[in-house]
């Protein structure tokens, strides 16, 4: 949620700002403003008139203790109170109203990052050497099926399509990756390992901005729960309604968890395989820190979600995403995208996120720089750290050999407990 303080201080610069990303939003900072200009002048008149109130009160007091009845000044009293009464109520519906309008409003991006669409998306940087067979390389969905890895059209006949049935050793590498990613996360970049809930309630949902967002989006339960659709909504609202002590950040954590989410090929655009899917895993990374730390930790945060894909020797580039192009939350995304040789493209792998206050003030995340200080929101990040579907597209389509067999890469080997994979 954008500050408004901000958008009263400086309406122009954040009408500015979000015209880069989300025009019609621009259009609504005029109705925030009369809103909270509205509430402001009923808070002034309010006051005014609970203070006369009181005054009147006391002077009821002093006549009744003098043995009178003041009838008039009761009656007058009687008149004040309806009126506080009636602009209380003013006010909280124009309080409802404007935190209705603010929850709607997207993250202001940062001044850095490009101005557009996906279009303007930046190639920051490139790791790796992209693969050349002296063969046809075959996508994944075959190999996967050779190999006995997949079973798509059983996941489809179980849930639907976007619903991927991994069986053997199919099963054992999904398995493999949780834990050679935890363990990079936790003993080698400092995570606290979480095992969330995958179900969240509606504030959860509404702390990190999936709602209103995102809603249509979700998987929702008859009694209002929402199936995640990434670790960061309940990672990110462990603090939720917390200040925390300044010494405590950073705070980081991972969490594995598989995520859910329903737009997945709704369009019909890479429906095949595990190009796009409803339902994946992904281990993710999630940070609390300092607003004048926030940049750095972005870095950081981005370069443990690449020390994955190097491990793996999996060839990437980074990109940074354009003003149009970035989640509601965010004001500055990075995503890794992965190359995967089978299929012949860049497929994304991980968005690495800052989202500034935004996230903090939605969910009242703060923390006290010292002992008696007053209490700040902090910076929300986080990164996938990363999602399995298309890592596993990649390590597939990347180490398959003209024998039809794929070769392990050495970090991940030792938790699949072979370093080959062929047919039997």
């Amino acid at each position: 949620m954008i500050d408004i303080r901000q958008i009263r201080e400086a309406p122009d610069a954040v009408r500015a700002a979000l015209a880069r990303r989300a025009p019609d939003a621009a259009a609504a900072i005029d109705a925030i403003v009369a809103l909270d200009r509205r509430r402001r002048e009923l808070l002034a008149t309010t006051e005014q008139l609970k203070a006369q109130r009181n005054q009147q009160s006391h002077e009821v007091g002093l006549r009744k203790k003098a043995g009178e009845h003041p009838t008039e000044l009761l009656e007058q009293l009687k008149v004040l109170a309806d009126r506080v009464k009636r602009d209380d109520e003013q006010i909280a519906a124009t309080e409802r109203a404007l935190e209705d309008l603010l929850l709607q409003i997207p993250n202001l991006p940062q001044a850095e990052i490009p101005t557009g669409d996906a279009s303007a998306n930046r190639v920051v940087r490139s790791w790796g050497e992209v693969p050349q067979f002296g063969f046809a390389p075959r996508p994944h969905w075959e190999l996967g099926a050779t190999l006995g890895l997949l079973d798509l059209p059983a996941g489809a006949k179980i849930a639907g399509s976007g619903f991927p049935l991994f069986t053997g050793r199919g099963a054992r590498l999904v398995r493999a990756l949780v834990n050679f990613m935890l363990d990079l996360h936790t003993r080698e970049h400092g995570y606290v390992e979480i095992a969330p809930p995958l179900l969240v309630n509606a504030d959860t949902a509404r702390g990190t901005g999936q709602l209103p967002d995102k809603e249509s989006n979700m998987y929702v339960t008859t009694d209002g729960l929402y199936l995640i659709p990434t670790a960061e909504v309940p990672v990110t609202n462990i603090h939720r309604d917390e200040i925390l002590a300044g010494d405590r950040l950073p705070i980081g954590y991972a969490a594995y968890t598989p995520c859910f989410r329903r737009e997945a090929g709704a369009h019909g655009k890479d429906t095949r395989g595990l190009i796009r899917v409803h339902q994946f895993d992904k281990v993710e990374l999630v940070r609390f820190t300092r607003p004048e730390d926030s940049p750095a930790e972005h870095e950081k945060l981005l370069g443990h979600a690449e020390a994955v894909l190097q491990r793996l020797g999996i060839p990437y580039r980074v990109v940074l995403l354009a003003s149009g192009d970035i989640g509601f939350a965010s004001a500055k995304t990075y995503d890794l995208e992965a190359w995967a040789g089978g299929v012949g493209t860049w497929l994304e792998v991980s968005s690495a996120s800052t989202f500034t206050d935004f996230q903090a003030r939605r969910a009242n995340i703060r923390y006290r720089a010292r002992p008696g200080a007053r209490p700040d929101f902090v910076h929300t990040l986080n990164a996938s750290g990363v999602a399995f579907p298309r890592t596993i597209i990649a390590l597939l389509e990347n180490n398959q050999q003209e024998d039809g067999s794929v070769r392990i890469p050495e970090a991940l080997a030792p938790y699949l407990g072979t370093d080959r994979l062929a047919a039997d």
